[in-house]
């Protein structure tokens, strides 16, 4: 596996998460809750995700990609 892909797979991952995380966010509002801490977390990593890729969008430096290629060799896309 090279770092693009497990960047963009570590990405689906975390979107994952934050999904999990409102989902049992609504479970608790239905059950009547004014405060969940689902959502707060939710929203938390959300507003992370957006920053990471309002980050890249801008200046075309990732993070985590930067790590992924520490760990993971680069993609060689011409294969």
């Amino acid at each position: 596996m090279c770092a693009s892909r497990m960047q963009r797979l570590l990405t689906a991952i975390m979107l994952g998460l934050i999904l999990y995380f409102f989902a049992t966010a609504a479970q608790d509002f239905q059950a009547g809750m004014t405060e969940s801490t689902n959502f707060q977390i939710a929203v938390t990593l959300q507003i992370f995700v957006i920053l990471m890729m309002t980050m890249w969008a801008v200046t075309n430096f990732c993070p985590s990609t930067w790590m992924m290629n520490q760990v993971f060799p680069p993609c060689e896309w011409e294969k």
